[in-house]
């Protein structure tokens, strides 16, 4: 079975987790966008839901798909959230960001009493860092705070880590996040302690959100030849 295969086989399952009434948080990539599609056509058969998008190209999928939207601001609770991710490990800690949503994608996961993540099995790995790691950063200064995310990368024990900006295409400009910020990728090669790194780039003015996801994932499926896999804590 292809990638794009076990992303539907994975995106499936998650519909279980989803029952009539609840408002859903709708992640955003590629793997997100298969199951925005396939929750669509749940909608279509009669499923009530309201949707929480993390990202502009989720909505207009969303909206494509017939799913009802809603600002996170008027709602009082999100159900369960279902992303993508670019990276898992075994304790469930991700790397996600590669399509630059992180900074929506973790506030909303934040906020949920659920975030199911669903993946293709090549994203489950021994250790994170093959992905580079992408750091939302202000544009002010944006030099100044890239050094300082190399020196809390190198603290946190990787080994020369390398900062570079995102670009937007072919164009050379910065690319430029739903929120207005540059984003830093950082290829790090292998984390070898997730939740040091993320201290460190917490403690960074100007950082403004990291790619990596810590105790925020409850469920991993993972789309496989043999069908869906699915992990809970």
């Amino acid at each position: 079975m292809s990638a794009a295969g076990q992303k539907r086989t994975a995106a499936i399952a998650a519909l279980d987790y989803v029952q009539d009434g609840m408002i859903v948080g709708l992640g955003s990539g590629s793997t997100s966008e298969v199951f925005v599609r396939e929750l669509g056509k749940r909608v279509a058969d009669g499923l009530s839901i309201i949707g929480i998008p993390t990202s502009e190209s989720t909505a207009e999928v969303a909206r494509e798909s017939g799913i009802t939207l809603s600002e996170v601001d008027k709602v009082d609770r999100i159900h369960v959230t279902v992303d993508g991710a670019d990276e898992v490990d075994g304790r469930f800690r991700l790397i996600k960001g590669g399509g630059g949503c992180h900074l929506r994608e973790k506030i909303i996961a934040n906020a949920s009493d659920l975030m199911v993540v669903i993946i293709d099995e090549s994203k489950l790995v021994a250790t994170l860092g093959q992905f580079p790691l992408p750091v939302e950063v202000d544009p002010f200064a944006f030099t100044v705070t890239a050094k300082k995310v190399f020196d809390a990368l190198q603290s946190a024990g990787i080994q020369r880590p390398e900062v570079q900006l995102r670009r937007a295409g072919d164009s050379g400009k910065p690319f430029i996040t739903d929120g207005g910020n540059y984003i830093l990728d950082c290829a790090c090669r292998a984390i070898p302690d997730p939740n040091a790194a993320a201290e460190a780039l917490n403690r960074i003015p100007g950082m403004v959100e990291h790619g990596l996801f810590i105790g925020l994932a409850r469920v991993v499926i993972v789309g496989e030849d043999s069908g869906a896999r699915i992990m809970e804590l």
